[in-house]
């Protein structure tokens, strides 16, 4: 079925009623189990030592007494998830490494239509067409899956793409100036340093030919959709249709907004989405869990049951654009980024949306680590360009304000902290470093 929508057909599953996509996800996981249990050596293992017989008719039942795969599993077996021999992978990427070791995912030819596929589908559902030129801020090299899929989906769109690659807002200008993009896809907060530049340099940023920013690899709204801290300060400066995507190398597919704003849209045929609770039981729509994806159509390595330690929600009600497919929230965070500090659970996000608001302060890099008494510590460096007693205590009175709880700052040039946030060979800033004795 997905070879043939490759080649034309339209995506039905994002108007079928849910009780008709239960059925044909019903079907895809009968066709998914049978697969991996023939070509995979890390499923056949599970499937005998827990008595799974995939040929057997499947119910929710059943499917809840499948054990999870972890990012444990796919690190410590990487190789026994492929499928398929060696000289049938096409093209190797591997995981960013944000949250450990790096895992290293194969595809192949038919794996590289689908990720076409899913780019197709997700610059359409953010209101993309074969006039638009994207172009192109994230890497295309690295081994990094993300920009294979945004110039493939462009072709099969039949858009224009501009692969300029991410960094260097004076290059970023030139092509958008000889170009004439209609749309930018980038981490959001490098819009920033783009506007920036443009107001340096005496470019007229606000009437150039880019008229929306596909972003990727930070958030840019709250859990009821409103723009972010981030998200505010771009659209205060530049009026840009600004839409949100969530994806992973895992699922080789994306949750992408559309117009509306309200959440990344499912692309049904390509994944099953549940979301857990702490103790891995299904949670009810609206409520927070962890978000675990099953992947469909996949040929070199599937995954099922995969936990993506990424906390959200998910939003069943029809969306204003008329898709009917569920819809999960901006992510809230991941799991194992958990801070619990002087009686208060947090993510990092909370804290980068405190840090975005104060206009002194250039970059940061949050630190955790674990104290002399077996507790959570936060260190947060800041780059600015003048620090003092005053601002320290701005800083942490903001902190106060929002959460009630108010960490260590450490100042630092802003230079010198750039180099640790944005190193050479990293795919998006670090702004996180865990350094947790026991997580």
């Amino acid at each position: 079925m997905l070879e043939k929508r490759l080649i034309g057909m339209e995506n039905k599953t994002e108007n079928m009623t849910l009780e008709e996509l239960a059925a044909f996800q019903q079907a895809e996981l009968q066709k998914l189990l049978v697969y991996l249990a023939a070509n995979s050596p890390f499923y056949k293992k599970l499937f005998s030592k827990h008595n799974i017989l995939p040929e057997k008719t499947i119910t929710a039942e059943d499917f809840q007494k499948i054990p999870f795969t972890s990012k444990e599993d796919l690190q410590k077996y990487n190789t026994d998830f492929l499928c398929v021999p060696p000289a049938q992978i096409i093209d190797y990427v591997t995981t960013s490494g944000t949250m450990g070791e790096p895992v290293t995912i194969a595809l192949t030819d038919k794996d590289l239509d689908r990720l076409a596929y899913n780019e197709h589908n997700s610059f359409k559902i953010s209101g993309g067409s074969n006039q638009d030129i994207y172009q192109l801020m994230t890497t295309m090299d690295r081994r990094f899956m993300a920009g294979m899929a945004y110039f493939l989906g462009a072709r099969k769109l039949g858009a224009g793409i501009v692969r300029v690659g991410n960094g260097i807002p004076e290059l970023q200008w030139d092509t958008i100036k000889r170009i004439s993009p209609t749309a930018i896809i980038c981490i959001p907060s490098f819009i920033l340093k783009l506007i920036e530049y443009a107001e340096q340099n005496g470019i007229d940023y606000k009437n150039s030919s880019v008229k929306k920013a596909i972003c990727i690899g930070e958030p840019l709204r709250n859990e009821d959709f409103s723009l972010n801290t981030l998200g505010q300060k771009i659209a205060e400066k530049w009026n840009l249709q600004l839409f949100s995507t969530y994806a992973s190398s895992e699922m080789a597919a994306a949750f992408t907004e559309c117009t509306a704003g309200k959440g990344g849209h499912l692309q049904a045929d390509l994944l099953l989405i549940e979301i857990i609770d702490d103790n891995n039981k299904p949670v009810t729509a609206g409520e927070a869990g962890e978000l675990v994806i099953t992947t469909l159509g996949v040929e070199g390595m599937p995954l099922l049951r995969f936990k993506t330690g990424d906390i959200c929600r998910l939003h069943i009600d029809t969306c204003s654009c008329g898709r009917t497919t569920p819809r999960i929230s901006p992510v809230l965070g991941r799991k194992k980024q958990m801070i619990k500090y002087k009686g208060t659970t947090l993510y990092p996000s909370s804290l980068y949306d405190i840090l975005d608001t104060i206009e002194q302060v250039k970059t940061y890099q949050v630190e955790i680590f674990t104290n002399d008494i077996g507790t959570d510590e936060i260190l947060i460096k800041v780059g600015c360009e003048t620090f003092s007693e005053n601002l320290e205590k701005e800083i942490k009175d903001h902190f106060r304000a929002k959460l009630r709880v108010a960490p260590t700052v450490q100042f630092e040039k802003t230079e010198q902290l750039n180099k640790l946030v944005y190193p050479e060979m990293s795919r998006k800033p670090v702004k996180f470093i865990d350094k947790r004795v026991h997580l």
